[in-house]
């Protein structure tokens, strides 16, 4: 259940990484004259990212609201992690007096940092965004071994896809079922699209906003019966993974045929997620309010998991949420959650584009994930992720400019010890992106192409 949708952190910062590029020529250390507001807090950057500048002392009152200390603490933290300590100042290119952009070199990569400054007298920054962090001689094997060191369980696919067969490109735990959170979201996409091209519904129209859930970014507080359109509630849903937009599309669709589609896009064990949980449904069992329900829940088939749901519809609601359960640390992410093998994302991506609805790919587009830098070497760059104490995921389709392939990269992270940092997989992901835009005459990194279910 993704709490909020992968990408940026807040407004003001996006972290996203490039391949290898050329970069302008160095500058001579970080400590001559600036003349501008913006060279002088360029220059800056070293120390910021070492910590020896006050945050309070750099970021204006606006920023340090969007983006609190300890966030962004934990950003800095986790750019230093993968890439090293920062040394210098590449290069600084300014648009103006109080904004540019500065290339930050680590160690082991080079950000690019969008940067713009106040009109205060005290100068401090108002925005800061990394947009791009560039690694020399990267690679699928350089990926893969940094994904298999983070703790817990890992899996991800990266694969061309052709109609219907999905080609590796590099690839590791492809069949292990993770919980994946709110990429589930994807087959309610999925359903409602071939609702429309059965003539069933139309994206345009009204229905009302009829259920409410736990973490929703659109919808908390509207009032109930709201009327929106379908178009309205699907692009909520993957834009801002909003709970209260899912669980009406649950209900307005049917769960038996969302489950249906579901096994028809070839997922290769459906009955993991049978019957298909509605977001509330899942935050009220992994509550303390329903402890023993739950007990019964996990260990029951799918038949006594269904009848258990629908015998309790009238207490699985919001309102008995125990929102506390989830200030800790993961719960059961193993038994009660949705699950999706990477192999099973690739089928789904299959099954999404052979739609060809533009409306269904403009929503997975809303929010691509990766911010627009890392999306600049694709036509088109769709994505949903997904997350919960415990549980990361990341999932894209595009469609590379250099050839017109289509592709698809998806990794999930889940670890029933502690909760995972977002940063890292970020980075990760965003590098195999990276890797899979400029791959050139690839050959599959494992086996046979894997052929696709569709009805």
């Amino acid at each position: 259940m993704a709490r909020f949708c992968m990408g940026a952190i807040a407004a003001a910062m996006l972290a996203a990484l490039l391949p290898q590029s050329a970069v302008a020529q160095e500058i001579e250390g970080s400590t001559s004259v600036a003349q501008t507001a913006f060279d002088r807090r360029a220059v800056q950057l070293v120390d910021l990212f070492a910590g020896r500048i006050a945050y309070s002392d750099y970021f204006d009152p606006h920023f340090q609201t969007a983006v609190p200390e300890a966030q962004f603490g934990a950003f800095s933290a986790g750019l230093v992690a993968q890439y090293g300590k920062p040394v210098g100042i590449d290069s600084v290119t300014p648009t103006g007096d109080r904004s540019g952009a500065v290339l930050l070199r680590f160690e082991r990569g080079v950000a690019t940092v969008l940067l713009d400054v106040g009109v205060a007298a005290d100068e401090r920054v108002t925005g800061l965004r990394v947009t791009g962090v560039t690694v020399a001689n990267d690679s699928f094997e350089k990926v893969a071994a940094e994904i298999s060191k983070l703790p817990g369980q890992t899996g991800f696919l990266v694969a061309e896809l052709d109609v219907t067969a999905i080609r590796p490109l590099a690839s590791a735990n492809v069949d292990q079922q993770f919980a994946t959170g709110s990429t589930f979201k994807l087959y309610i996409l999925d359903e409602l699209a071939a609702q429309v091209a059965a003539g069933k519904r139309r994206w345009s129209d009204v229905v009302p906003l009829s259920h409410f859930s736990f973490s929703s970014a659109g919808t908390a507080n509207w009032p109930a019966n709201t009327p929106v359109t379908l178009q309205t509630l699907a692009n909520w849903m993957i834009s801002v993974s909003d709970n209260g937009a899912t669980d009406t599309l649950i209900h307005l669709l049917g769960r038996k045929p969302i489950e249906a589609r579901m096994k028809s896009a070839g997922h290769s064990d459906p009955s993991r997620n049978i019957p298909l949980l509605t977001t509330v449904e899942a935050f009220a069992m992994k509550g303390s309010n329903f402890n023993d329900m739950r007990a019964l829940f996990i260990k029951g088939d799918d038949d006594a998991q269904r009848k258990l749901i629908e015998s309790n519809r009238d207490r699985l609601t919001l309102a008995n949420v125990d929102g506390v359960s989830f200030t800790a640390g993961p719960r059961f992410i193993d038994s009660l959650e949705w699950f999706a093998s990477p192999n099973d994302i690739a089928r789904l991506m299959v099954d999404l584009r052979a739609r060809q609805s533009k409306t269904l790919l403009e929503a997975m587009a809303i929010n691509n994930g990766v911010g627009p830098v890392a999306a600049s070497d694709w036509t088109y760059l769709g994505y949903k992720g997904g997350s919960e104490n415990g549980v990361l995921s990341m999932s894209l389709l595009g469609q590379r400019k250099t050839d017109g392939k289509w592709l698809v990269v998806t990794a999930s992270w889940n670890n029933d010890a502690a909760n995972v940092d977002t940063g890292p997989l970020i980075g990760l992901v965003t590098r195999l992106l990276a890797l899979a835009a400029h791959e050139r005459n690839a050959t599959p990194a494992s086996g046979k192409p894997l052929a696709t279910q569709r009805p």
